[in-house]
């Protein structure tokens, strides 16, 4: 299963790992000593080199880097989040791999799942943290992190990693074998900060001012952010930008719907070249349940490349992600790093 895990990748053809070159070669080859396997939702970012490195370098440095709050705790949010965004490939992911790591459910375990499924909407006040203060940095960033790849997850993947042919009795020791296979070779370390390198230094956005008490955290979600926004302005018309910016700025995280009438009154001000990129971006970023395949066909006429479709959909995820990364407070903000930031490498 894990041997032909890309082919199951959507839309786009993945670069396979014997033909990888560069960039993309780099973090190919680091991925593999430090998760243990090329996870098709990294892979499907390889038409994009500079986007994968920003996906692999917001990866690495929130869930895999072993810091304070610990993988554990991570694998905890990383579940609770997909809960939220109903991505269940992710689910079936994070949560098998937190069972290997914990064996049942432990009640805090649990508390911090629960805590992070939360994280989704604005208005309610916001519940205790069940973490220490010195934690939140880490455990928010990892929920951005996956309020990026739960968007991206749910274009270019299945329901499960599972093929769904495969007999139910099976589907539990197949997601097993997924998650004993996400650890680093032996021997290898995941220091913070090591991917920093593959990415130009950064400011970090206002919005995540959170992290700052963690350096290599901070600085992994800044040249993140940066690269992906960069990639989007080379070629995403600004007023499509500028539409999704205006529309997540007045989300409070609830999904519309259920029915596709909000996206018509939002694009027909657009110019016909210019609504297959602003619907397909609204929908990935506010709607990616109501992703059709005729959305990105008709995206696709006007721009055939596996990059774009990639770009964009990456700029639309971490746009919503980053977002959804500002209604997040610390529980204690008196927080203090008490490590420099490391050396990119």
């Amino acid at each position: 299963m894990l041997k032909g895990s890309l082919k199951q990748i959507r839309h786009v053809t993945a670069v396979p790992r014997h033909e990888a070159k560069g960039l993309v070669a780099d973090v190919y080859d680091r991925a593999g000593r430090e998760f243990g396997i090329l996870a098709p939702p990294l892979a499907l970012h390889s038409p994009a080199p500079e986007t994968l490195a920003a996906c692999w370098v917001l990866l690495r440095e929130t869930l895999l880097v072993d810091g304070r709050a610990g993988r554990a705790a991570k694998e905890a949010v990383a579940t609770g989040v997909s809960q939220a965004n109903e991505c269940a490939y992710c689910v079936d992911v994070h949560r098998a791999k937190l069972q290997t790591l914990t064996g049942p459910d432990t009640a805090p375990l649990a508390a911090l799942t629960d805590w992070a499924r939360g994280l989704t909407t604005a208005g309610d006040p916001p519940r205790p943290a069940p973490f220490p203060a010195e934690h939140a940095p880490e455990l928010l960033a990892t929920a951005v992190t996956f309020h990026y790849l739960n968007r991206m997850v749910r274009l270019f993947l299945p329901d499960s990693p599972v093929p769904a042919a495969a007999p139910r009795a099976g589907r539990g020791p197949a997601l097993r074998i997924v998650a004993r296979a996400m650890r680093p070779d032996t021997g290898t370390t995941v220091t913070a900060g090591a991917s920093l390198g593959l990415l130009p230094a950064a400011p970090l956005p206002a919005a995540l001012s959170w992290a700052r008490p963690e350096p290599a955290v901070a600085d992994a979600l800044a040249r993140a952010v940066a690269c992906v926004d960069a990639s989007a302005e080379h070629w995403v018309p600004e007023p499509v930008r500028e539409l999704l910016h205006a529309e997540l700025a007045v989300s409070d995280g609830t999904p519309p719907g259920p029915s596709r009438a909000w996206l018509d009154p939002l694009t027909d001000r657009l110019t016909p070249d210019q609504r297959p990129a602003a619907r397909l971006s609204l929908l990935v970023a506010l709607a990616p349940y109501q992703i059709t395949d005729a959305d990105v066909t008709a995206f696709r006429a006007g721009r055939p490349g596996d990059r774009e479709l990639v770009e964009l959909a990456a700029w639309a995820s971490l746009t919503a992600a980053v977002r959804a990364g500002s209604r997040f407070t610390a529980p204690l903000p008196d927080a203090r790093p008490t490590r420099p930031a490391p050396a990119g490498g």
